[in-house]
C-alpha cells in the first residue's frame, strides 16, 4: 500500500480514480505546478492503477472520425491522438501506429462518404477512399466494396502506458494510494474533507484528510463519488448506464495487417464489432454492446456464433469454432438504450458553484486517446495554487 498518512495531513490536489484519466490529469498538474512542490495525491479503491475501463477496452488509439464536430469528444481525441504518440516516442510507451479501415459495402458507399466528411469537420484529413480492389489488396481475407482507410489510427500498451504516467507524476512528488475507496465529502470554507476506507492487506482503517482542490475522476464510479459530496447538487449529476462489450479471441492465424472496423450501426451503442489486435499481433473481435444493471465481467461462451455471423459481413472465412472468451469491458455511458450519444462531460464551477471542484462523468471512447488532451483542460482549470 503507498506511504501511510495520518490525520492532520492536508493536500493542495486530490484526484480520485487512477484510471487512464486520472493517472493523466496527475501527471499534466504535477508538470504544471513542479516549481511549487504542490502535495499531490490519487486515491485508488482497487489494488492498482486501471483496473476497470483503462485496461478493458480495444486498445486503439483513435482518430477522431465518428464524432459530432465541436464535442468534446471530437476535440479531445484529436488533440489526444498528437499528444499520446509524441508521449509514446518520448517515454518508450510501445505503440504501432497500424491503420484501420472501415469497410462497407456498395450500398454503404453514401454512409462511407458521410464518415470521411464528419471527419474533415473534426480536423481529421487523412481518411482514403478505397475501392474493392485496393482494399483486397493491402486485406486479401476482407469481403469489402469500399472502404475508408485511416492511417492515424494505432495501437497501445495501454498498461505500459498508464504506468509511464504513474512513474512520471511520482517522479514529481505524486503520491498514489491504492486500497482508498472514498466514503464521504464534506465541502468545507478551505476547500473539502475527505473520509476513505483504507483497506490494504486486510487490514482496514478509517481515515480523513483536507484537500484544496478535489477532481473526480472515478470512471464507472464517478457518479457515486459525486453523490457522496454534501453540497453537489444532485440534479447535476448525470444518470450512469453500464454498457458492456465482450471481446473473442480468434484462435488460428491473424490475416490482417490493419484494425478492421464495420461501419457503425446507428441503433447500437458503439462502433460494431471489429477486429483488434495487440502488439504481439494477437486478433480479437469486439465488443458488442448490452447494457447491464451491475458490473460483471463474464464472457458467455455462447455468444460466439453470434459474433460469427456478424464478423462473417466483412471476414467471412469466420467460424464460431475459432473464437474464444477473451475479457470484457463496461462503458459509462450518459445515454440510456436508444437515445442519442452523449458528449464527454467535465463539469466545473459554473454547473456547481464549488470552488476547486472538477467533475468528470462518461469517460468512455476515446478516453483513452484524449487522456493527455482531458488532462491538458484539467490543468488549465486549475488556476489559484
Amino acid at each position: 500500500m503507498a506511504e501511510q498518512m495520518n490525520d492532520t495531513d492536508s493536500f493542495d490536489i486530490c484526484i480520485i480514480g487512477a484510471g487512464v484519466i486520472g493517472l493523466a490529469i496527475a501527471y499534466a498538474l504535477a508538470r504544471k505546478f513542479e516549481q511549487q512542490k504542490l502535495d499531490i495525491l490519487v486515491l485508488e479503491q482497487e489494488a492498482s492503477f486501471g483496473q476497470h475501463i483503462s485496461s478493458r477496452n480495444s486498445e486503439v488509439i483513435h482518430a477522431g472520425i465518428y464524432y459530432p464536430a465541436n464535442s468534446l469528444k471530437a476535440k479531445l481525441c484529436v488533440r489526444g491522438k498528437e499528444l499520446l504518440y509524441q508521449h509514446c516516442e518520448q517515454f518508450q510507451v510501445p505503440y504501432r501506429e497500424i491503420g484501420k479501415l472501415i469497410v462497407g459495402r456498395e450500398n454503404e458507399l453514401e454512409a462511407l462518404l458521410e464518415l470521411q466528411e464528419n471527419a474533415k469537420n473534426n480536423g481529421v484529413f487523412d481518411l482514403q477512399l478505397m475501392d474493392k480492389a485496393q482494399t483486397g489488396k493491402i486485406e486479401p481475407a476482407l469481403t469489402a466494396d469500399v472502404a475508408l482507410f485511416s492511417p492515424s489510427t494505432g495501437i497501445i500498451d495501454s498498461h505500459s502506458y498508464m504506468q509511464s504516467l504513474l512513474h512520471l507524476a511520482q517522479n514529481r512528488g505524486v503520491h498514489f494510494s491504492p486500497y482508498s475507496r472514498v466514503e464521504g465529502i464534506a465541502v468545507k470554507a478551505s476547500g473539502f474533507l475527505v473520509r476513505c476506507l483504507l483497506d490494504g492487506a486486510k487490514n482496514q482503517e478509517q481515515y480523513q484528510f483536507r484537500c484544496r482542490h478535489l477532481i473526480n475522476s472515478a470512471g464507472l464510479q464517478a457518479q457515486s463519488v459525486a453523490n457522496s459530496i454534501d453540497a453537489v447538487p444532485k440534479e447535476i449529476i448525470p444518470a450512469l448506464y453500464y454498457c458492456k462489450g465482450d471481446y473473442f479471441e480468434y484462435r488460428s492465424k491473424n490475416p490482417f495487417s490493419h484494425l478492421v472496423y464495420p461501419l457503425p450501426d446507428p441503433n447500437t451503442a458503439g462502433l460494431g464489432i471489429h477486429a483488434t489486435m495487440d502488439l504481439s499481433s494477437q486478433l480479437r473481435f469486439g465488443p458488442d454492446s448490452d447494457y447491464v444493471s451491475s458490473l460483471d465481467y463474464e464472457v458467455s461462451a455462447d455468444k460466439a456464433a453470434l459474433f460469427a455471423e456478424k464478423i462473417a459481413s466483412y471476414f467471412p472465412s469466420i467460424t464460431a469454432d475459432k473464437l474464444k472468451p477473451a475479457y470484457a469491458g463496461i462503458r459509462p455511458k450518459l445515454a440510456g438504450p436508444g437515445d442519442p450519444a452523449a458528449d464527454f462531460m467535465i463539469q466545473g464551477y459554473s454547473e456547481h458553484h464549488l470552488p476547486g471542484l472538477i467533475q468528470l462523468f462518461g469517460i468512455e471512447s476515446p478516453g483513452l486517446t484524449a487522456s493527455l488532451a482531458i488532462a491538458e483542460k484539467v490543468a488549465g482549470s486549475v488556476i489559484d495554487l
